[in-house]
């Protein structure tokens, strides 16, 4: 076999290899949902963020091993694309494998050959039209086969072998809530029905229908979040039809969902017809493709630079000690560069800094941390930089840039979604959004607890308002898990020396915490405290983090919904049948 093709079928084999444990790890989530074994879908989870880097390299070894001139001759890599093209006219995930050959050849590569020639700058396969071995949705008819009787064969169509506690209420609480969501004028069109999607989206302690209904020219989001019961049996809990409830679900900071995907482009287009400001990056993130979403991202950004004039600049916000922080206005993220010295009192390395990163990829996020895009040698116009932003990358993180002729190449960056800083949106919020600014602010840091996770650095300038008003946690240097805290209470003071005294008086260890401390954290105006305090004084009580780490070691993990407590059943229509 010539080199090139034994390189492309190399390459191939290596991601069919990964999908296929892709789409066996996802499989999984059903078992896990059916056994409600919550622990192992956060294992598998885990693994399969794990796995794509794992075949990679496993690929690379193979050609290095098998075909090593391809490691020395880069003339070959044009011919080696060409075949491998060739090879992907019918695949059904051709876009996620182009991005898979990128990653190996990426690897094998000097980056000075990281060119359209030799790697997929654009994609060269359509995924327009592809159609897998069934259906990537099924459709119901209510207009001809009655809408209790649709909603029971969309139900019972997901063969879960987990029974429902009460099929019959589900299905007329399904009915009603659409029948109070139609408008005072609506009929049936010749068209009218529902599509849902082939395979159930599992994420947390929950599985979800995703759907959408049809009605003339009219699309809306149809969700229906299952949950398990303790008895082992399941229930429907809401429905979900408005499009910010179904983003707010598919947020950013949110754990990826495990669904078995034959044609993964089929679904996000599906997704895009009822989520249309989403972005594709977003949903393949979400779907767990999270590398075709960096590749996706990457052309957003070159695309944006060649159409845009402003320049990349120090990010508005207090400047952190550990990360440093640009963005470019014209564009809603933001660039987080690990700074080459901390100031104190910070005592972490730049590994333990990866590592916290890290930690938060593979962890629950509850939508309350940022997800970030991770990325080496990424390349932005030195002209397009602000002499001031210049400076300070030159000054404060010498060793993760480099100038490569008009080039400035950051060799290890962060990329998040752009939100405003929580303090700088008290700053200026008329005085209702401050009080639930507030409140959510308690709420995020409970909802962290519950998935153990305490942040650590607790100021308000780590935490970001997104566009929907939740406030999201973003400074990651100084999480870590809640079971690895010692909560203590503050001991009396023995005299009024030690009230005043600048140094505690009582002794302190590596991982202990006060929360009694927190209040100047939280709220130092009086007013904004009194506000906090209604919903969340408990807080700032060693107690209340006793128990909730109690609770983790015990195995039982804390229900976080990703929808308003009124979209709810059991609130909206309480014990009615």
């Amino acid at each position: 076999m010539d080199t090139w093709a034994g390189v492309a079928q190399t390459i191939l084999n290596g991601f069919n290899r990964h999908y296929s444990l892709f789409r066996q790890y996802s499989r999984e989530g059903k078992e896990c949902f059916e056994h409600a074994d919550w622990m192992r879908a956060a294992k598998v989870s885990r693994e399969r963020i794990q796995g794509y880097e794992k075949r990679v390299q496993e690929t690379v070894d193979s050609i290095h091993r098998e075909f090593p001139e391809a490691g020395k001759n880069n003339e070959l890599w044009p011919r080696i694309k060409i075949v491998f093209i060739g090879k992907l006219m019918d695949h059904l995930q051709a876009e996620c494998a182009e991005t898979f050959y990128n990653s190996v050849a990426c690897r094998v590569l000097h980056r000075d050959y990281y060119k359209s020639e030799y790697i997929f700058w654009r994609p060269a396969i359509s995924t327009q039209h592809l159609e897998g071995s069934k259906p990537t949705y099924r459709s119901f008819y209510p207009g001809s086969d009655g809408l209790r009787h649709s909603l029971l064969d969309i139900l019972t169509g997901f063969g879960l072998k987990t029974g429902y506690e009460n099929l019959r209420r589900d299905v007329r609480y399904l009915e009603r809530a659409i029948l109070e969501h139609r408008s005072v004028d609506w009929k049936a069109k010749p068209n009218y029905q529902i599509q849902v999607l082939d395979s159930l989206f599992y994420r947390n302690k929950a599985a979800y229908v995703v759907g959408r209904m049809i009605n003339g020219d009219v699309i809306q989001p149809f969700v229906i979040p299952v949950l398990r019961n303790e008895d082992e049996t399941a229930a429907v809990d809401a429905l979900l039809m408005q499009q910010k409830d179904v983003a707010i679900l598919f947020s950013f900071s949110r754990a990826y969902f495990l669904v078995d995907m034959e044609v993964p482009s089929a679904y996000v287009r599906f997704l895009l017809s009822i989520m249309p400001r989403k972005s594709m990056v977003d949903l393949y993130a979400m779907l767990g493709l999270q590398k075709q979403a960096k590749t996706l991202f990457y052309r957003e950004m070159q695309h944006h630079l060649s159409h845009s004039r402003d320049n990349f600049q120090i990010a508005p916000g207090v400047r952190g000690m550990v990360m440093l922080v640009f963005t470019l206005p014209s564009f809603s993220f933001v660039f987080k560069l690990i700074r080459d010295r901390f100031d104190p009192p910070k005592t972490s390395s730049r590994q333990q800094v990866e590592e916290k990163y890290l930690l938060v990829k593979h962890h629950d996020r509850v939508g309350r941390l940022a997800d970030t895009l991770e990325y080496s040698n990424v390349a932005i116009p030195l002209d397009r930089i602000d002499p001031k932003l210049l400076q300070e990358l030159q000054e404060e993180a010498a060793d993760s840039i480099e100038t490569d002729g008009r080039m400035l190449v950051i060799k290890h960056v962060y990329i998040e979604r752009r939100m405003e800083p929580l303090d700088n949106y008290l700053a200026h919020a008329s005085k209702a959004d401050r009080k639930l600014a507030i409140r959510d602010y308690g709420y995020a840091i409970r909802d962290l607890a519950g998935a153990n996770i305490f942040p650590g650095d607790m100021l308000k300038k780590n935490f970001g308002v997104t566009r929907h008003g939740r406030i999201v946690f973003y400074d990651y240097d100084e999480i870590c898990y809640i079971t690895e805290c010692n909560f203590r209470r503050v001991p009396p003071a023995r005299d009024y020396n030690d009230v005043i005294s600048d140094t505690p008086w009582y002794s302190v260890e590596e991982d202990d915490v006060f929360p009694e401390t927190f209040g100047p954290f939280f709220f130092a105006d009086r007013k904004d405290m009194s506000y906090f305090k209604r919903d969340h004084a408990e807080l700032m009580t060693a107690a209340w983090w006793k128990q909730v780490k109690e609770d983790i070691l015990s195995g039982s993990q804390a229900d976080v919904f990703p929808y308003r407590k009124k979209r709810r059943f059991r609130f909206r229509y309480g014990g009615e049948a």
